[in-house]
């Protein structure tokens, strides 16, 4: 699933860094979040490679939760539009959900960079555009908080654990994260407030099961 807001200048590298990841059946669904740009026409150029929902702007939640119920398959993969996945990513990730039954997720390293600079050093990253998810497991955790601007990966993962997910991880790089004056945590600084009702919203639901 790829949110798309205005993306036009990287939404065909994203999907073409999905595309390349040579899965057999792997469904790309892009949601254009009302873009006001050629984000759709962008997507729609792939043919029916590409599912393509258009809606009216509700923010990346909303988006994500339209990607997830237009998707067919029984894993489920997230990946922002100026993001990239890079060669192997879903294949590793995919190959330790294979060998290991236990594990309802998967991440792997994130890598930071620039356009035009130089790559920033990887770190283990918990953000959407890392994980693979049993679909399963997903709907036991539930949809993306849709009120929320930013923080909804982190809310949903805060609700995964305390459904009992069981994550494992890969050492490699599997996902590229773009570096630009248009990303969401820059664009919406003034929602991080957000982050800090997030965290109080998990601590509230651990207190009450105590």
């Amino acid at each position: 699933m790829i949110p798309a807001f205005n993306a036009e200048p990287y939404l065909a590298e994203a999907i073409q860094s999905v595309l390349a990841q040579g899965i057999p059946g792997i469904q790309v669904v892009v949601v254009d979040d009302g873009s006001t740009d050629g984000t759709a026409a962008v997507a729609a150029a792939f043919g029916a490679q590409v599912a393509l929902i258009c809606r009216p702007n509700a923010g990346i939640g909303a988006a994500r939760n339209a990607g997830v119920e237009r998707a067919a398959g029984n894993l489920l993969a997230f990946l922002d539009a100026d993001d990239v996945w890079p060669a192997g990513s879903l294949a590793g990730r995919l190959a330790v959900l294979d060998a290991d039954p236990g594990a309802d997720g998967v991440f792997g390293m994130v890598q930071e960079f620039r356009d035009g600079g130089d790559d920033l050093p990887p770190q283990a990253g918990g953000v959407a555009g890392a994980l693979l998810v049993r679909r399963a497991k997903y709907e036991v955790v539930g949809r993306f908080d849709q009120g929320l601007r930013v923080g909804e990966f982190i809310d949903w993962m805060a609700r995964a654990h305390e459904a009992g997910l069981k994550f494992r991880s890969v050492p490699g790089v599997v996902l590229r994260r773009r570096l630009h004056a248009a990303n969401t945590g820059i664009v919406q600084r003034d929602a991080r407030v957000e982050y800090t009702r997030v965290l109080r919203a998990a601590l509230e639901r651990r207190r009450h099961q105590s």
